[in-house]
This record gives structure tokens, sequence and C-alpha cells, in this order.
């Protein structure tokens, strides 16, 4: 027997785990308790619970289908279920959502066949808490597009719940409403690194016709100037990995203007000999391993963990990133070797580590031998955010078929997309023939009249990455 703090009784069940609130008469706690809790479906048992309530609902109750519901989405491996359960353990709801097709899986996923058991339904909102968690669990696994097909009569929950409404169809001869979950993770990421630009830089005395490139043409020469600092942060964290990507991505901006390196120049700040030591190490490595000579620099210890490099190279014809036109199509060179680096999982891929100095050499010079009309190199505003810094530095629009991107097996959509990839140029306009060396390239999209990039998917459906330019410098002169 129980005996709650308020002095009532109740038995104590005695079969099953014992609820440790109940052996401590906590009565207003476990009144409070949630009237359900979400979570995947585990297994047979808990599937066949959730079909159950499928075959009652809309067979049974609504006739849409006759005899069973069931669809190749269900054979599916990769599809995933969500169930509510009752504080008994019931399965009293459910919603799956997976990849659209048998193909690769592009990003493009949708939900569907959600239910919940009759007695269940009313004011826990517990439909509303499964969509919200089909909406969290697409995002989590890198998804970009994520539609429902809805009965026509629940578009307006779905709305509430910041659905967009595409367009009218039927299923199973019952009006329906294709809806579309609005995924803002690529503009997110843009808003985060490249949106306060072109207010901050506005007044920088720069000379016109290169505003945002990669590098800088230093007036009357031929060489070309970039400098990139590493983000405090994994300089003190991963000292020699921030070491090894200040040159990475010096070198990669020289490249993306189809210049050759020839030299670098560093400026680390260290707390003492040893984390300095760590950094200098990987600045070292890389250094060798593109074959650029470092020619100086700036050392202080004592101070907060920073690092920024400057490289210095040559070409009489630079790459612009503005360049680009409407109807020129968009390409995307990359390295598709190699792995997420450890403890940088879906944000920093790492090929480059791997390679030899010839193919090291032989994928930075790939620019300078297409010679497109515009060429920026992948940033960490991703493979989505650069194409939208060159379509805004050319005056238009973006379209990338998602497709179409060469893409690592091990890497979802929404991460490649808007991932550091190691080696990765964008690129517009013809091209001449190049040798890449390891990296693969692609047509994957065009040029087009207007602002921002669209995602364009299989079905010909485009939906919005970025709806305006990324870093306000706007359209280079």
């Amino acid at each position: 027997m129980a005996v709650y703090l308020d002095g009532s009784t109740a038995p104590l069940a005695t079969d099953g785990p014992v609820d440790i609130l109940a052996l401590l008469g906590d009565r207003s706690t476990l009144d409070r308790r949630p009237a359900f809790h979400i979570e995947q479906a585990a297994d047979n048992a808990e599937l066949a619970a959730y079909r159950r309530l499928r075959t009652e609902t809309f067979v049974h109750e609504q006739g849409l289908f006759t005899g069973d519901d069931l669809d190749d989405r269900d054979a599916d491996a990769r599809t995933l279920v969500l169930i509510a359960r009752a504080p008994d353990g019931s399965v009293i709801g459910g919603v799956r959502l997976g990849p659209v097709d048998d193909g690769p899986d592009l990003g493009w996923w949708q939900g569907g066949r959600l239910v919940v058991a009759p007695q269940a339904r009313g004011p826990h909102g517990i439909g509303a808490a499964l969509v919200r968690a089909a909406c969290a669990r697409a995002e989590a696994e890198g998804v970009l597009r994520f539609d429902a097909t809805v009965q026509a009569r629940n578009e307006v929950l779905f709305r509430r719940l910041g659905w967009q409404s595409v367009r009218a169809t039927e299923v199973a001869g019952t009006p329906h409403v294709l809806m579309r979950w609005p995924i803002t993770r690529i503009a997110s990421q843009v808003a985060a690194t490249k949106a306060a630009l072109g207010p901050l830089l506005a007044e920088l005395p720069a000379p016109p016709g290169f505003v945002g490139d990669d590098g800088a043409p230093v007036p009357g020469t031929d060489v070309i100037a970039a400098c990139d600092a590493i983000v405090p942060s994994m300089v003190e964290r991963d000292p020699e990995w921030a070491g090894w990507c200040a040159v990475l991505v010096n070198v990669n901006d020289l490249a993306a203007m189809g210049a050759s390196p020839v030299g670098l120049l560093d400026a680390v700040g260290a707390r003492d000999a040893t984390h300095a030591a760590l950094i200098l190490a990987g600045l070292t490595r890389a250094a060798q391993a593109y074959g650029v000579p470092v020619l100086g620099g700036h050392t202080q210890l004592g101070v907060p963990a920073a690092l920024s490099v400057t490289a210095l190279g040559r070409t009489d014809r630079p790459v612009p990133g503005g360049g680009g036109r409407p109807g020129h199509a968009v390409r995307l060179t990359a390295d598709l070797g190699g792995d997420w680096r450890a403890g940088y999982r879906g944000r920093q891929w790492d090929s480059t580590t791997r390679r030899r100095t010839d193919e090291l050499r032989t994928m930075t010079r790939a620019v300078a031998a297409a010679r497109p009309a515009a060429a920026k190199d992948v940033s960490m505003a991703g493979i989505a955010g650069t194409l939208g810094m060159l379509a805004e530095a050319s005056g238009c629009a973006a379209v990338l078929d998602v497709a179409d991107v060469p893409r690592p097996p091990s890497a979802t959509a929404g991460d490649w997309l808007t991932c550091f990839p190691g080696f990765a140029m964008v690129t517009a306009g013809p091209v001449a023939a190049a040798d890449t060396g390891p990296a693969v390239t692609a047509e994957c999209g065009e040029l087009v009249a207007g602002r921002g990039v669209r995602l364009r998917w299989p079905d010909g459906e485009l939906t919005e990455a970025l709806s305006g330019g990324v870093t306000g410098l706007g359209r280079a002169t």
C-alpha cells in the first residue's frame, strides 16, 4: 500500500517495476507526469502495435484502404517510426518518416501515416507532438526537404505547426494537401558566418573589381594576397589541426583565383611554448605537404590562442568570384576521399591530410587550368553558401541540383552542403579541360536571374536555400 504525502493511500502494483515516486508517496509529482512520451520504435512488437493502429484508423474507421495500408516505405530499412506511449507502456500513436524512394538518400524525406488511437485523441496534443518530433528527427538526420501528404481536414493543424502548403492532391480518392516543413539549416549557417560582412566592410578603402573574392590582387603586380584566421576555440583544443587548416584554407583561396602559392606568413598566439609548438607542427607539416615555404611571421606566448596566416601567390589572370552570369553552368570540383575529422563530424571533412604533395598540387592548379568565368573555394559557409556568394558577387541567383552534387557516401546531404569539405571549388561558366587529380568534377546547377540559391530536386521541385545575398557586399564591380 502506498501512503501519499497528502495522507491518502492506494494499492502498490506488484507486477513490473515499482515507481520510485510512488514509494516516496509523492502524489503531486505523479499527477504532473506527462500523459505520453515519444520514442523511436525499437522492435517488431512496437512496429506491429503501430501498424494495428493504422489499420484500425485508415482501413476500418476511415475506409481509405482495403485490407491494410502497407506500402514500399514500410519495407524500406531506412524508414523510421516514432511512437507515442501512454504511461502504462501501450502504443497510442505513431508516425513514420524516411527517404522518398529506393535510390540514394538525397536528403529528401517524407513523413506520413500519422495516427493516434481513438481513446487518446483530444486535449493532450499527441498528434501535434508526433509531428514536431518527426520534424526534429528529420533535421537531425541531415534532411534538407521534408514533405508530408496531409488529409485536407488536417491542413490547419499542420499550418499552425509551421508547415507550408504546396498544392492540393488526392490519396485513395480523398482530398489531401502536399505540405512542406521549412528547413532553414543553410540559411541559418550563412546568417551566422557571413551575413554581417557587408555592413562591417563597407567603409574599407578596397580597390574595385574583386569585392568579396578569396584573394586580393595587389595593384600593379601579378601578386595575389590572401589571409585567413582560424577560430580561436579550434586553436585551443586542436592545435595541430588548426595549424594544418591555416595553410589549407589560404592555399585554397589562392587556388580559387588561379594563383600559384609562393609563400606564407604566420601569426601565432599561444598560452605557452608547448602549445605554440603543436600549432607550428601542424602548420609546418601542411606547408611541407603543399610545398609552400613559410617566409616569416610572428609568435607570441602568454596570450589566448590565436592563429592567422597570410599567403602570397602569383597569376597574371586572376579568376574573379563575381564573373558569373545568368545561363552559366555551375560545377563542383571536390575531393571526396577521407572522412569526417575526429571531433568535427558533420562539420569538417578531412581528405587533405591523406594526400601526397603531387595530388595536392594537381588539385590546387585545377582552376588555373580550367579558366572558368568565376570561382570560389568552399569555405565555412558550405557548398550552398559559397555558391550563394559567387551568385551574389555575379549579380544573379543560383540553382543547385542536389542529385548531381558529388558527395561522399558517408555524408548526409545536409552535412555535405553545409560543412567545410577540405578541398572543394565552385566554378561557373565555360571551362577548359583540366586535371583535377583525385578530386571529381560534376556539373550540378546553373546561374539564373534573381537573388539567392534554390535547391532543385529529381521531381523538378525547387526549395529555397537562401532568399537573397549571403554577405551583403553585393555585386563585384
